[in-house]
């Protein structure tokens, strides 16, 4: 359940309300509507500007390549998706290099996309998800680990934090049975209180752990991301 499709709801929900509008609405509706990254969004063809915070990330630390396999947790509507295909080469846009493989998986319906495939409305914490996704795989493991996933947000802070460090937690147990050794993940949690507890646990399973806020990641917002490297699994 990406903040994209949370982003998508509430500029719905504001344009229909535009005429009764609060002032933080009206506050919300006129960022958006300035932001580089939304205007990017719209002249590069991403489905979301969450695009341009995986770019950011694989600009710099390069854990996209030609040939690898991707999950991305929470893919819809799909951008980050959109950009994997891009840098793994799944379309063999390249002949010169590996095609790669993406699969993306959220509780949402996700529109098709060239190039991914897309399992829809599944819950990947229920283990028949697990084994439809090791079906699908080209080897039932993957080589890199996605999630832009988050809860539906209740406006509490402390239980919101603790629900998305659950699902980072849940994905990291999933990585024990579907990430290839040295393989990476990359997560977004919000701060608080347990973020060193998923921190912690990353350490243990992975040689190299980081924390990163892209430029894309709003000033204003509590998102950060791990990035895991080296999985220790086997």
């Amino acid at each position: 359940l990406g903040s994209c499709w949370r982003l998508a709801s509430k500029c719905f929900h504001t344009t229909v309300r535009f005429l009764k509008k609060t002032g933080t609405e009206h506050w919300w509706l006129e960022r958006h509507l300035k932001d580089p990254f939304v205007k990017a969004t719209k002249r590069q063809h991403y489905r979301c500007r969450s695009a341009f915070k995986l770019l950011e990330i694989d600009d710099k630390l390069h854990i996209l390549r030609p040939g690898l396999s991707v999950l991305d947790c929470g893919a819809a509507p799909g951008a980050w998706s959109q950009v994997a295909v891009e840098r793994v080469n799944a379309l063999g846009t390249d002949p010169a290099v590996p095609t790669g493989f993406v699969l993306g998986v959220d509780l949402l319906r996700i529109s098709p996309l060239e190039g991914a495939v897309f399992l829809s409305e599944a819950d990947i914490a229920d283990p028949s998800t697990l084994r439809t996704i090791q079906s699908l795989l080209p080897a039932e493991k993957v080589d890199v680990i996605l999630s832009d996933v988050a809860p539906n947000a209740t406006g509490i802070k402390e239980l919101d934090h603790e629900k998305l460090i659950n699902l980072c937690l849940g994905l990291l147990n999933l990585s024990q049975s579907i990430l290839k050794p040295k393989g990476t993940m990359l997560c977004k949690f919000w701060d608080g209180h347990e973020s060193r507890l998923l921190q912690n646990r990353l350490k243990e399973q992975f040689q190299d752990v980081r924390t990163i806020k892209p430029q894309a990641s709003r000033k204003d917002s509590a998102e950060s991301y791990y990035l895991a490297r080296l999985y220790k699994g086997k």
